[in-house]
């Protein structure tokens, strides 16, 4: 898909806006499909991009790069040259690491829909992608390190420590973590989704939408679409949310505020969740809640109006009541999307102090 010198790496991170003076070689990249099971347990396929660097070494630690929201299937790093993702896999495979970047279900190349936020889903098709880019290096003469650096954004913040935690409970007999290292994850969703549904977050209607719909399939929340949602989006809003709509495309669709989207019913059940929700969501809130036997380094911005800085002080908290070691750092006043392009760098630096 992509033979890049280093050169060109660094013209393309430098594009991005991401610091390249940490690039040392060229990189190939591959979209790979590989197979793996849905949230059920039934067998389907997923794609993730493979970055490989262009270096004698036989034997390469690899990343796991675990991405942000995403709602439209061609955006993700195996299918769009331009995305942020590419360039975040580039990056690390160009500092000789051999980097797994899932889609995800039901993005890229993948059947079906997403199932966003789902934990199971979540861990087996990053799981079975570090086994399929095993396979794939193995065929190129080469092995990975059993320790997996692991990073991810936003989305892929909470998936970082649920990857992780699967990892150390022996999930894969082979991989174990190495190092731990999210960015920007919304570790608190419940209050993540109240915000939402309070308009005190960049984009409320857009993300509280697409956890209605992807959590509505998964789990049933709610019967007809108008119990949800105010005419006469409950018309439209389930047809949107099926990873064939851009994000723009849902922008200009949806209403600005979650208050002229959603019926006030349902805002007061994401507001105060009972029951089945509130078990699924505390799943989601207490992903950093366990002791990792490897270093975790949170990286986030104050400036960030997406997803709170209060996120990760809440995952340092929870990490710090297991004695885990773990750090936080403050990136600064930016904004969630720039938060990452800032963080990357420092996130290489971690991972090369990892043993």
């Amino acid at each position: 898909m992509a033979d890049l010198d280093a050169k060109e790496i660094a013209a393309r991170l430098t594009k991005t806006g991401i610091d390249a003076t940490q690039v040392r070689y060229g990189v190939q990249a591959h979209r790979i499909v590989y197979r793996t099971v849905d949230f059920k347990g039934t067998p389907t396929t997923a794609s993730e991009l493979v970055a490989m660097p262009k270096n004698d070494e036989r034997s390469l630690r690899v990343v796991s790069w675990l991405h942000g929201t995403e709602v439209y299937r061609g955006e993700v790093a195996s299918v769009n040259d331009e995305s942020p993702d590419r360039a975040t896999a580039l990056l690390f495979a160009s500092t000789g690491r051999a980097v797994s970047a899932p889609d995800y279900l039901g993005l890229g190349k993948g059947p079906g829909i997403h199932p966003y936020g789902n934990p199971k889903a979540t861990v087996t098709a990053s799981v079975d992608a570090l086994r399929a880019t095993r396979t794939f290096a193995r065929r190129e003469g080469r092995g990975l390190d059993r320790r997996v650096l692991i990073s991810g954004f936003s989305q892929g913040g909470p998936a970082t420590m649920l990857v992780g935690r699967a990892l150390q409970q022996g999930v894969d007999p082979y991989f174990r973590p190495g190092a731990l290292a999210p960015v920007s994850g919304p570790f608190d969703l419940s209050g993540f989704e109240a915000a939402a549904a309070d308009d005190k977050v960049e984009r409320s209607p857009l993300y509280l939408a697409y956890f209605a719909t992807a959590w509505n399939r998964m789990y049933g929340l709610y019967g007809a679409p108008d119990q949800a949602f105010r005419a006469p989006y409950d018309k439209t809003v389930q047809t949107l949310f099926d990873g064939d709509h851009k994000a723009s495309e849902l922008a200009a669709a949806l209403p600005k505020t979650s208050k002229q989207l959603f019926t006030e019913e349902f805002l007061q059940k994401v507001r105060h969740p009972t029951g089945d929700l509130r078990r699924k969501l505390e799943v989601m809130d207490t992903t950093c809640d366990w002791r990792p036997d490897v270093p975790v380094h949170l990286f986030h911005a104050r400036g960030d109006k997406d997803v709170s800085f209060t996120n990760s002080l809440r995952c340092q908290r929870q990490l710090t009541a297991h004695g885990a070691d773990q750090q936080l750092s403050d990136v600064g006043e930016f904004d969630h999307s720039t938060t990452v392009l800032k963080a990357l760098p420092q996130v290489v630096r971690e991972f090369d102090t990892a043993r």
